[in-house]
């Protein structure tokens, strides 16, 4: 997954967006045979990208009810529930069946989006400014909520901005570790929680003690001065820093290929 900073630092790709950078570093997290919570947009292209890669055994399932698809080049859906969300499913079910099964531990992953998120992986989808009178409206969680409180393991991704990363979110939509330590098993969330933080400038976990976010790897070409000045808390530094391989061209036209559907050459 990564390369030790001691070895000569590669490149990012010149043609990568970070967006782009974000969803296939995130592909490379997923193993095969597990199974994967995804919601709509980059989750999705990342799990499609898994499956043609190191993970054909993945079963992505969806928020609608959708159980083992497979996702069609070209043909990504914009909503859980729309009829190209079910191409090629093993099962069609409800969204109560899937929460059902949630609940039950069955979801080695969840992805989740977000608006803000703080030192402890707490996630803001909600408001911004005071939740009594707010300056912005968000959508809210969606599934979000449930994702983020039952799957063993989340991932979060999101641009590395200041505005993003802040001290102490506006508003819990979606627990991560709340104050801390064991404050989420405390409060009765007895596993799961944020497992990773995936980023266009770097690849963050959480100390196992504290439950704070780390710095695990850099993207390419990325320095860790840069992570901090885009992060409005201070972050912990895993001791091992490493960096991840910059993304290749196979990659960026698999991924190309399954959003416009187009023969793309690698």
């Amino acid at each position: 997954m990564t390369e030790s900073l001691t070895r000569a630092r590669p490149v990012q790709h010149p043609d990568a967006r970070p967006d782009e950078i974000m969803t296939i570093a995130a592909s490379r997290l997923l193993e095969d045979g597990k199974v994967l919570f995804a919601g709509i947009g980059q989750p999705l292209v990342a799990a499609a990208i898994a499956k043609r890669r190191q993970a054909p055994n993945l079963t992505v399932l969806l928020e609608g009810g959708m159980i083992g698809i497979e996702l069609q080049a070209g043909e990504l859906p914009a909503s859980t529930n729309e009829v190209r969300a079910a191409i090629g499913a093993q099962m069609l079910t409800t969204a109560t069946d899937i929460f059902l099964m949630a609940q039950r531990g069955f979801f080695d992953y969840g992805f989740i989006g977000v608006a803000q998120v703080d030192q402890y992986g707490n996630v803001n989808t909600s408001v911004v400014g005071d939740p009594a009178k707010p300056a912005v409206r968000l959508p809210g969680p969606g599934g979000a909520n449930d994702i983020a409180s039952m799957c063993n393991e989340v991932v979060v991704v999101t641009p590395h901005e200041p505005r993003r990363f802040v001290e102490r979110v506006d508003f819990i939509t979606s627990p991560g570790f709340l104050t801390g330590t064991t404050s989420r098993r405390d409060s009765g969330l007895l596993y799961g929680g944020p497992r990773w933080v995936v980023t266009d400038l770097a690849l963050l976990d959480f100390a196992p003690d504290s439950r704070r976010m780390r710095v695990r790897a850099l993207q390419a070409g990325v320095t860790l001065d840069q992570v901090r000045a885009a992060t409005g808390f201070e972050l912990l530094v895993h001791d091992q820093l490493d960096e991840l391989p910059p993304v290749d061209d196979a990659e960026l036209a698999l991924l190309r290929h399954l959003v416009d559907g187009e023969e793309t050459q690698a």
